[in-house]
């Protein structure tokens, strides 16, 4: 049985060979195909892929559909995955760059790129698993409905933080208008 298993989800064949052609060929790497995002979801529920490599445009159900079911679940927003499309400003447009938990390649790729995209998508995948571990847990209301006073201090230390780095975007920001103005006269 392997154990890594990567997860195509594309409708072009081609595309989907050509990704199985550019992986490894170890014995411990399976790569399963779906053709549209209904399969893909269907594979990526039952198949429990350790990648997920998502096409952004898909019939039947499209990437950025697929894209939200696997973040309303908390043990599948943590698979790596990394997004493809030959039309990147599909993407951006529903999803604003920086791509913060998900790596983006460009079709046609070569196998450098889809191996950086890999790492990537790895990498984002242990800090998305990393920032959900630290997450504090959801707030429990006291017996009179209300917040309990550990979480108003907390509370309070965030706001205080904030206010902190306001200022200091405000101050730099001065800065920088200053410098305009005199690089203008």
């Amino acid at each position: 049985m392997a154990s890594q298993k990567i997860l195509v989800i594309d409708d072009s064949r081609v595309i989907r060979r050509m990704v199985k052609d550019m992986l490894p060929t170890a014995g411990n790497v399976e790569v399963l195909e779906a053709k549209d995002g209904v399969e893909g979801l269907d594979k990526i529920r039952n198949e429990a892929p350790t990648l997920i490599m998502l096409d952004f445009l898909l019939p039947k159900k499209s990437g950025w559909e697929v894209y939200q079911e696997v973040q309303k679940d908390p043990q599948l927003q943590v698979i790596p995955l990394m997004l493809m499309s030959g039309r990147k400003e599909e993407v951006t447009e529903k999803l604003p760059e920086p791509f913060e938990y998900f790596a983006f390649v460009e079709k046609p790729f070569e196998k450098e790129q889809l191996v950086a995209a890999i790492k990537e998508a790895m990498q984002k995948a242990a800090k998305k698993k990393k920032a959900m571990k630290a997450a504090p847990p959801a707030p429990v209301a006291d017996s009179a409905g209300g917040a309990s006073d550990a979480q108003v201090q907390q509370l309070a230390k965030k706001v205080v933080k904030l206010e902190k780095e306001v200022a200091v975007l405000k101050k730099q920001l001065g800065q920088l208008v200053q410098f305009i103005k005199q690089k203008l006269k």
